[in-house]
């Protein structure tokens, strides 16, 4: 290939190429654009590579590449785009990446990147948009970053950056999409980044940031899952963070707050007095007094009366029935401001069922996230155990599935499964103590207006202790989804999830439940899904999916990208807990399928 010495263009994307990037590849003198994106390329980037001056776009991202970025790469002084995300690279960036003036796009995503970013980050005046995230960078963010006005997106998340937010960051005035969560970042949120005017999606959460929440500017679009597990910030109610403490000379508010302190009390007894003759009163009635509240988890949210909740559902109608399960009934309601609502109603009469309504409420008190079904409030009486949750119009991941009237697309099915094991991969790292779903399958699963997956039902999820994998349980999930160990021997651990999230990624792909007939003792939903690939991947492909055009991409690529969502979902398959990979892993490979994907407008397609 040395000898192509007036080729422009050489794209190689999305094949099965092996090997390493071939140092001849320098005799290609005039090349401008280089892609060989998802591909199996291993190896180091030879430094031969530094002497295509002429290049402009080297797209090396979705293959093996090991090692370093050569030092030389400062040579390739007309590079516009630099993609080198899902790789194995290590080792520091060097600083001579940091001189190219001409680069828009830089993303060197999802690799093992070390070392902090230097103050020549600032050189960079024409850069629009660089994603690091997913590295193990670390020190502070410069303060250089100021001179990148550019840029538009910047994308930090998943390192261990330290220090504060620079001031500086507030003079990117064309920023409107910044991403600097799951660092180790304190201090305060600088005020400066009031003035980022066009900025759209902020997320700064699990940091160590501490203060108050800044009002003005863009601030106002933001909500609460922006800023969460910052422990310290303080501020608008609306972010769902304590108010902040005012020093000095009370003002007007103030001292209406301190009034409020004193009559608060006084209201509380005479409430209290209130609430004790009522119960005294019930007592004498011979009527069962209510549960202690003590004992009712504590979830702060809006009181929802029963009585309103009988107006919402037309009083539990059998027409307003969603679903019901093994513990509870669903039921879709609006409220009086027009609020769509599910309520979730406890079916007291069954044995375990408080014990599962306990344990969701707790859950549910100590999570948010963007793929996690919102809980409103709860409402809980002597007779009545619910809880109001936000609801989700297009039903569940199984009615999309199996339903003649709706058809989900290759890349909306991978999309709802990346959006699975986010919320997945939340709950067991991103907590001080990992939480256990328990229970994952389609039926659990929701799709909003947009496709975008909710995962609900956290009645039998465990939040497992400090330092210890496993716990007891005395409930199991569904059969067909739950884990050897976890049916056999009552052991549950994150690895179980890992298990059912392996039996999800072979659903979605086939359309057969593991329960289907067609399995039995010696024909599991695993096995018929081994015997086939790779060779016969194609006649176990759910026909929907092949009856529909290939989203721009060949038979090959579609039978390629098919092929390794079921050898992912065998991974997670592994009998032995200890083999299976975490959910963390599982979600960096599920990425790079997602990202090998043409992309598509997430349209809503039914027949309905």
């Amino acid at each position: 290939m040395g000898f192509l010495k007036r080729l422009i263009f050489l794209k190689l994307s999305n094949n099965d190429l092996v090997g390493s990037i071939p140092s001849p590849i320098e005799g290609l003198e005039s090349l401008q654009r280089l892609y060989l994106d998802n591909n199996h390329l291993e190896g180091p980037i030879p430094d031969e590579i530094c002497n295509l001056t002429s290049l402009g776009e080297l797209l090396l991202l979705q293959n093996r590449i090991s090692g370093s970025i050569p030092i030389c790469i400062g040579n390739l002084s007309s590079l516009q785009k630099f993609l080198l995300s899902s790789n194995n690279m290590t080792s520091v960036i060097p600083i001579s990446l940091w001189s190219l003036e001409e680069l828009i796009f830089l993303n060197l995503s999802l690799n093992s990147f070390s070392g902090g970013l230097p103050l020549e980050i600032g050189k960079m005046r024409t850069i629009e948009s660089i994603d690091l995230s997913w590295n193990r960078l670390t020190g502070a963010i410069p303060s250089s970053v100021q001179e990148l006005e550019s840029l538009a997106s910047l994308n930090l998340s998943m390192n261990s950056f330290q220090g504060s937010i620079p001031q500086s960051i507030g003079n990117l005035k064309g920023l409107d999409f910044l991403d600097l969560s799951y660092n180790e970042l304190s201090g305060a949120i600088p005020e400066s980044m009031e003035g980022l005017t066009y900025m759209q999606n902020l997320n700064l959460s699990f940091n160590k940031l501490s203060g108050e929440i800044p009002n003005g500017g863009p601030f106002g679009n933001f909500s609460a899952l922006s800023f969460i597990r910052n422990e310290a910030l303080c501020g608008n109610a609306i972010f769902q963070v304590p108010r902040c403490k005012v020093n000095g000379k009370k003002s007007p508010t103030d001292k209406r707050l301190c009034l409020l302190y004193i009559m608060v009390p006084i209201v509380s007894a005479i409430l209290l007095v209130l609430i004790i003759c009522l119960l005294r009163k019930r007592q004498n009635t011979g009527k069962k007094a209510p549960v202690s509240v003590e004992n009712l988890p504590r979830i702060e949210h809006p009181i929802i009366s029963y009585r309103e909740l009988c107006s919402a559902t037309n009083n539990f109608s059998e027409s307003n029935l969603l679903g019901a399960g093994r513990f509870s009934s669903v039921y879709k309601g609006t409220l009086a401001n027009r609020t769509d609502i599910a309520v979730k109603v406890l079916n007291l009469h069954i044995e375990g069922a408080m014990k599962s309504f306990d344990a969701e409420c707790e859950v549910f008190c100590k999570i948010r996230h963007r793929n996690l079904v919102k809980v409103i409030s709860t409402c809980t009486n002597a007779d009545l155990r619910a809880l109001v949750l936000q609801y989700v119009p297009h039903g569940s991941l199984e009615k999309w599935l199996y339903s003649n009237n709706y058809n989900l697309r290759l890349h909306q099915r991978v999309k709802i499964m990346v959006d699975v094991a986010t919320v997945v991969e939340y709950l067991h790292h991103g907590q001080p103590k990992p939480i256990v779903h328990c229970d994952l399958k389609p039926s659990n699963i929701l799709l909003n207006e947009d496709l975008v997956a909710q995962v609900c039902d956290f009645g039998i999820a465990k939040i497992l202790a400090e330092n210890k994998l496993e716990t007891q349980p005395r409930t199991l999930g569904t059969i067909g989804y739950i884990a050897p160990e976890y049916g056999s021997e009552g052991k549950v651990s994150t690895k179980g999830d890992v298990y059912s999230f392996g039996i999800l990624l072979l659903e979605v792909i086939t359309r057969k439940k593991p329960t289907d007939e067609m399995f039995n003792a010696d024909m599991s939903l695993r096995r018929w899904v081994g015997a086939a690939i790779p060779d016969r991947v194609l006649d176990i492909v759910d026909s929907e999916l092949l009856s529909t055009k290939h989203e721009d991409l060949t038979l090959p690529e579609f039978k390629r990208i098919v092929l390794s969502i079921l050898e992912l979902g065998l991974e997670c398959l592994k009998d032995l807990p200890e083999e299976r990979m975490d959910m963390q892993t599982v979600i960096i490979k599920l990425n790079k399928i997602k990202l090998s994907l043409p992309r598509q407008e997430n349209k809503v397609e039914s027949s309905t």
